[in-house]
């Protein structure tokens, strides 16, 4: 799985960088074979926030010519990033349950 990793308004560590490798790479076993691609951007929306810092997680996730999207916003900038994960697990579910349905379908 190749990942692209952006960060707006924040400055990407080495332990964040493999904090998002780690759980966003998990992903690719749900998916199984084929050329996947992943945009993450994390960051802070803006630098006033009047809310305290609120952190965002987006990712883009390719899997041959399909396209799934998943955001979360949370307070703590590593909940934000499991959050969209398991958002997006249960997109690569439907999309899986959606493939396999098309294929059952029999033309009458």
């Amino acid at each position: 799985m190749k990942i692209e990793l952006y960060g707006r308004n924040i400055k990407l560590d080495e332990p964040l960088k493999i904090f998002v490798e780690d759980k966003i790479g998990g992903l690719e076993r749900f998916v199984g074979q084929g050329p996947i691609e992943a945009r993450v951007e994390i960051g802070l929306p803006s630098k006033h926030h009047r809310s305290g810092r609120i952190y965002y997680a987006e990712v883009n996730l390719k899997i041959g010519g399909k396209l799934l999207r998943a955001t979360c916003q949370h307070e703590d900038l590593r909940n934000a990033i499991v959050d969209v994960r398991n958002e997006l697990q249960g997109e690569i579910k439907k999309f899986k349950d959606k493939k396999r349905d098309l294929s059952r379908r029999i033309d009458t």
